[in-house]
C-alpha cells in the first residue's frame, strides 16, 4: 500500500508524467463528446432497441467504444484498423517480403506495416459503414436514405474512423499506453454505470445470496485473467564468451519469455466473426418468403437458439483460433536463428534445428492452456447467465480481457515512468 502511494505522488509530482496522464484523459474526453453526436436522419430510439437483440452489433458497439450504439460519426470507432492490422498479419502467411518487413526489419518495418494498415483502414470503413447502413435499413431501424446523403453519412463515419485511430495513436505517443486499447477500454467501461443502474432498479432483496456469489465469482475469474494473461514460461539463454582485443566478453545468464495467452483476445474475435454470419445472414434474408430460403432461415435459427451448441461450438473454434493464431505470431525457426546470430544458445540444447523444436514444443504445450482458457472465457457469460438467469450477471468475453489487458499495462507503464523518475 506504500508503494502505491508512493508511485501516486510522484504521477502527481512529475510534471511530464502528469502531462502524459492529463494528455489522456483529455483525449478521452474528446473521444467521449464526439461518441454523443449521432449521424444525421437517425432514429436513435429504435436503434437502442435493435441493438438490445443483436450479438452481432454489440461486439461491433464494443470495437467502436460505445459509438455505434449512438450511430455517431465515431461509430466504427477503431474497428476498421483492427481489421486491417488482423488482415495484414495474415498476410505475412502469404508473401515473405511483408513477413520480413515485419519480423526482421525492426523499428522502421514494423512503421511501414502500421503505415499500410492505415491505407487498408480506409476502404475498409467504407465497405462496414455501407454494410452497416443498408442492414439498418433493410431491418426498418432507420429510414431509406437518398443516394447523396447516404454517401454523405459513408463519408462521415469513415472519417470519423480515420480521426478516432489518429487520436488512439497520439494517445500512445503523448499519453501513456496503447491508444487503441485505451479507447476501446472507455468505451467499456462507459457503459458500466448505465448496467450497474438497471441491476440497481431491478434489485431483489430475496436474490442477495446470489449476488454474494456472483461477487465472489466475478473476483475470482478477475483473479483468474490477471494470472493467465500475466503468465510466462522463462527459457534460459546463455550468451557464449568472446575474446575481443584481448579481453573476455559474454557468458551472461538471460531468459527468453514464452507468454502462455500469446494471442490476446483475437481468438475470440475470430470465432465470434464466424459465429455471427448465421445471425447476419438470417437478418438479411428472413424477410424472403422462398419455402428454400426460409428452410435455411430456420436451420440457423435453430443453431442460434440452442444455448449448449453454441456454447460448445464456440468454445472449440475460440480454442482452435488461439493455436493458429500463436503460429502465426510466435515462429519459432525466426527465434532459434537470431539466438544462433547473436551467440546465444539454450543450455543443454543444440542450436539450429533442435533449439527452433524445441522452442516448438514448449509453445505447444503452454499453448494448450491459454486456449483453455480463452475458450473458457468466451463462453464464461452465458454459463453466468444460464446459472443466474438474469442477464445482468455475466462476467468474461472480450471486454474482461480487454479491460484487464489495458489496466495492467498503464500500470506498468505509470510504475515504470516513475521508477525512471525516482533514479
Amino acid at each position: 500500500m506504500k508503494d502505491i502511494v508512493r508511485k501516486m505522488k510522484i504521477v502527481l509530482t512529475d510534471t511530464a508524467l502528469r502531462k502524459r496522464v492529463l494528455f489522456v484523459l483529455f483525449a478521452l474526453a474528446l473521444f467521449r463528446v464526439l461518441a454523443a453526436i449521432p449521424v444525421p436522419g437517425i432514429d436513435t430510439t429504435r436503434l437502442v432497441e435493435y441493438f438490445a437483440n443483436n450479438q452481432f452489433l454489440g461486439l461491433l458497439n464494443i470495437f467502436s467504444g460505445g459509438g455505434l450504439a449512438n450511430f455517431s460519426i465515431v461509430m466504427l470507432g477503431v474497428g476498421p484498423y483492427i481489421t486491417a492490422s488482423i488482415i495484414m498479419q495474415l498476410m505475412t502467411i502469404l508473401s515473405p517480403k511483408l513477413k520480413a518487413m515485419y519480423h526482421e526489419e525492426g523499428e522502421a518495418g514494423r512503421r511501414k506495416f502500421s503505415q499500410w494498415s492505415r491505407m487498408l483502414m480506409v476502404p475498409l470503413a467504407v465497405i462496414q459503414g455501407f454494410g452497416l447502413i443498408a442492414l439498418l435499413t433493410q431491418q426498418g431501424v432507420i429510414s431509406q436514405l437518398p443516394a447523396p446523403e447516404l454517401w454523405l453519412n459513408i463519408l462521415i463515419i469513415t472519417a470519423g474512423s480515420v480521426l478516432l485511430t489518429w487520436i488512439g495513436e497520439l494517445i500512445s505517443e503523448f499519453g501513456i499506453g496503447n491508444g487503441v486499447s485505451i479507447i476501446i477500454f472507455a468505451g467499456i467501461v462507459a457503459s458500466l454505470p448505465g448496467a450497474i443502474a438497471q441491476l440497481a432498479f431491478t434489485f431483489d432483496p430475496a436474490q442477495i445470496p446470489m449476488y454474494l456469489g456472483f461477487l465472489a465469482a466475478a473476483i475470482a475469474v478477475v483473479a483468474g485473467v490477471v494470472a493467465i494473461t500475466e503468465a510466462e514460461r522463462p527459457v534460459p539463454v546463455t550468451y557464449s564468451k568472446q575474446v575481443r582485443g584481448g579481453k573476455l566478453y559474454g557468458g551472461a545468464t538471460s531468459y527468453l519469455p514464452l507468454r502462455v495467452n500469446q494471442a490476446g483476445v483475437i481468438p475470440i474475435i475470430f470465432a465470434l466473426s464466424i459465429l455471427l454470419l448465421p445471425q447476419m445472414v438470417v437478418n438479411m434474408i428472413g424477410g424472403i418468403t422462398n419455402p428454400s430460403v426460409q428452410g435455411v432461415v430456420n436451420a440457423l435459427n435453430a443453431f442460434l437458439n440452442n444455448g449448449w451448441f453454441y456454447s460448445i461450438f464456440y468454445f472449440i473454434l475460440v480454442f482452435l483460433f488461439t493455436y493458429f493464431y500463436t503460429a502465426i505470431t510466435f515462429e519459432p525457426e525466426t527465434v532459434a536463428e537470431n539466438l544462433q546470430k547473436s551467440g546465444a544458445f539454450i543450455p543443454g540444447i543444440r542450436p539450429g534445428k533442435s533449439t527452433e523444436e524445441y522452442l516448438g514444443n514448449i509453445v505447444t504445450r503452454i499453448t494448450f492452456i491459454g486456449a483453455l482458457f480463452l475458450g473458457l472465457i468466451a463462453v464464461l457469460p452465458m454459463v453466468m447467465q444460464a446459472v443466474t438467469g438474469n442477464t445482468m450477471l455475466a462476467i468474461g468475453g472480450t471486454g474482461l480481457l480487454i479491460v484487464v489487458s489495458v489496466v495492467l499495462d498503464l500500470v506498468k507503464k505509470i510504475d515504470a515512468q516513475a521508477s525512471t523518475r525516482e533514479y
